[in-house]
Formats: structure tokens, sequence, C-alpha cells
């Protein structure tokens, strides 16, 4: 498809729709993690891509950044298409080319020439039992080897955490008289022996569902096993630090990937990327648990059919809200920012756009339940309906960095 083929295409969806563009679920495999099952998608696709790649425990939301699967990468991995339908069927189109070629008419002006695009993305990231503990890296340390630093934010969400599997704690951080040689001795240990035992140096939380957490860069984390739906900045960089789970060693390049290859035995500069003020903090629960927090009054929402919470915060990189609409009503919402949705819950309608929450997804089906309206819209005010006599209609609704709206909510790691 030629660019004005596809810049008529998507100008006549939005015109359409009213502003919402719709996506095809993006999903990834990990080969060295183990699914989940709460994707919704179909029990017997979760190796779709094959036994050598893994099985998917990922699904990508408003993404224009691709997977780092290593080797077993496919070339448009991790990558949302946004779907229309027309008389010939179903026309996809890469949602990074059409930030590229009308990024103003989708995100914004503001976010176009402030960041070049849409910096930040979703994920639902679901795996059966705990990840190994790792890092993501800060601006400064990404750069070296052409990547954004990640921050990341988790929430849990009830609708998908029908079961909480293997392990529904996450280590965060270090223990307080952890030094930089306790974290050394146990990295060089990487080869010698099976497991270099590092989360004995770690302190592990109990997860809750309907609550989440901000993670800057810079904090080991070892993620438990609940579904977790995951605003976070445009890149896909880590550095595992723990060299077993569950039984299975991984190859020390886990640790040294997201390093020039010239420090990969430089325990200086690999104890470095690590913030340890924040590893070291002993109140890290009360500065980076994060409950919900009500858009506005909740009675005056509940009166207009409706309530909506922030659920993930204090990144000015990203943050994300919950939407509810009571059963049989419907209310219309603005906000100040383009974003990407997800329909977790129900069915109904946004704007001319019908929507709905799949009770089980084939791998290559298409959906409606993931969405993205633009700036224009979103300050319109998108009218939502909800279709169904008893059941709510919930969704998730991330946004890019520096919301307006979400300004009061910023974490101050100045301590």
């Amino acid at each position: 498809m030629s660019f004005h083929d596809a810049r008529r295409l998507i100008e006549g969806e939005l015109s359409k729709t009213g502003g919402i563009l719709r996506f095809a679920p993006a999903w990834v495999a990990r080969q060295f993690l183990t699914p989940g099952r709460r994707l919704k998608l179909d029990p017997r696709d979760y190796y779709a891509y094959g036994g050598a790649k893994g099985g998917i425990d990922e699904r990508w939301l408003s993404s224009v950044t691709p997977a780092d699967n290593g080797p077993y990468t496919a070339p448009d991995e991790g990558l949302s298409y946004v779907v229309v339908e027309t008389s010939g069927g179903a026309a996809r189109v890469l949602f990074r080319d059409i930030i590229d070629f009308m990024g103003e008419a989708v995100i914004g002006a503001g976010p176009m020439n402030r960041y070049g695009g849409w910096v930040s993305f979703a994920k639902l990231f679901d795996n059966m039992g705990p990840i190994g503990l790792h890092v993501h890296p800060s601006d400064a340390v990404a750069s070296a080897i052409g990547q954004r630093g990640k921050p990341e934010g988790y929430y849990f969400p009830p609708q998908q955490n029908n079961v909480f599997n293997n392990f529904p704690h996450t280590f965060f951080g270090l223990n307080p008289g952890v030094t930089k040689e306790d974290v050394a001795a146990r990295l060089r240990a990487w080869d010698s022996r099976g497991d270099n035992n590092i989360l004995d140096l770690s302190r592990a939380f109990r997860l809750e569902l309907g609550t989440g957490w901000d993670v800057p860069p810079g904090i080991l984390h070892a993620p438990g096993s609940l579904l977790t739906y995951e605003p976070q900045r445009a890149s896909d960089v880590a550095s595992f630090f723990q060299s077993q789970v569950e039984g299975r060693a991984s190859d020390r390049s886990a640790l040294t990937a997201a390093f020039p290859p010239d420090k990969a035995d430089d325990y200086e500069y690999i104890l470095g990327i690590l913030d340890w003020k924040l590893n070291l903090d002993p109140d890290f629960k009360k500065r980076h648990h994060l409950t919900p927090v009500p858009v506005a009054d909740e009675a005056a929402m509940a009166e207009k059919g409706f309530g909506e919470k922030w659920i993930v915060y204090g990144s000015p990189h990203f943050c994300a809200k919950e939407l509810t609409v009571f059963p049989g009503r419907s209310a219309t919402v603005a906000d100040e920012e383009a974003y990407g949705l997800l329909v977790v819950q129900g069915h109904g309608a946004m704007n001319r756009m019908d929507v709905e929450s799949p009770s089980l997804i084939r791998f290559g089906e298409l959906t409606a339940d993931e969405m993205f309206v633009t700036e224009e819209a979103a300050q319109k005010g998108v009218a939502v309906v909800n279709r169904s006599r008893s059941e709510n209609l919930v969704m998730l609704k991330h946004f890019g960095p520096e919301h307006p709206g979400a300004a009061h909510l910023l974490r101050n790691y100045d301590f």
C-alpha cells in the first residue's frame, strides 16, 4: 500500500469512527518464560510461533516499539497494526508508519514536536511463575547501545487475574545494608554454581489485585505471577542479575546484553547501572506502591453513569486510567491527551466504534477490544455507551509523557 493510499485510508477511518483507530492484537513470545494462560488466547495457540521460540506470554498495546527476542525475533514482533474494514476485507497499516506520516493528526502537534513521535506503549504481561531479578537501565546507560531508558508502571487488573499462578510476589530492590561487593560476589558466581542466590539480597512483596507499582530505571525487580498491565517507555532493554529461575539456568549474556561489549566484565560499570539510593530505600513500598486515585468526585461521576481512576502514575513518562461505565449507562469522557486503550470487561461503543472484551481469541484473529483515541477526539470527549444491562464496561487507558492531569501525582524520589 502506498503512502498516499494508507493516509487516505486512515483519514477515512478517523472520519467514520469519530477519531478512533482499532488495533489487531500484537502477541509476543519469550523463549525463557512460561505462559500464564490468562491473555484470553485460545489454549491451542500459546505456542503458535513454534516451540523453539517459546510461549506467548505478552500482548503489546499501542506499540511502535519492536520486541527484542534475539535470533527468534519476528520482523514485526511487538508492533501494532491498525485495522480498517474495507470492501475488499480487513486492511492493516503499521501504527509506527501512521505516526510517521500523520502523527500530528493522531497524537497531536505537541507530542510530535517535543518527542518526535509516540514514545510509550503498554503491554499485558502474563507468566506462570516468577521472572528473574533484572534492571532496566537509565537513558544514560541505554544510549550506549542505541536504546532509550525504560521506566515501567504496573497494575494488576482483577478482570484478567482469575488465578494467581505460582508466585504472586515481586522482589524489589535490595535489603538495607547490602553492599556493592555483596552484589558483585553473586554476579561473579554466575558460572561457578547453578544459582547465584542473588534473591537472598532482595525482598519480596505480595501482589494485590487492583493496585500497582511505579518502577523507575535502575531498580532491581523480579516480577511475580499476576497478569500485569504495564504502561512503559518505548524500549525493550534489560539486564538480568539472577542466574537461575525455577531451576532454569540463564546464559551470562542475559546480564550483559544491555551493555557495550567492552563492559561485559567491568563490575564497576555493571554495578553503576543500579540506582543505589532507590534500591536500598527501607521505605520502598511507601514510595512506589500505587493505589487507585479517583480523577474527580466519585459521587458526582457515579451520578453521570461512570467512574474513573488513575491506576498508574508517578512517572513523567506515562500514566494510565481505568474507566468504568455502569450497566445500561452512557457517558462522555474527555482527556487532555491522545491515548491507547484496552477493553477488559463488557461491551458497548465508543463514538461510532463498537467495542467488546472477547472471551477467547485465536492466534491471528481480529478483536474489538484495543483502540487508539486521537488527541482531537480525546479533547472533544468520547461518547462511551455500555450496552449490557448487567455488566460494567471497563477499559484501561494508557497515555504518553507529561500528562497535565497527572502532574499532581508525580513521585519525588529526592529523599
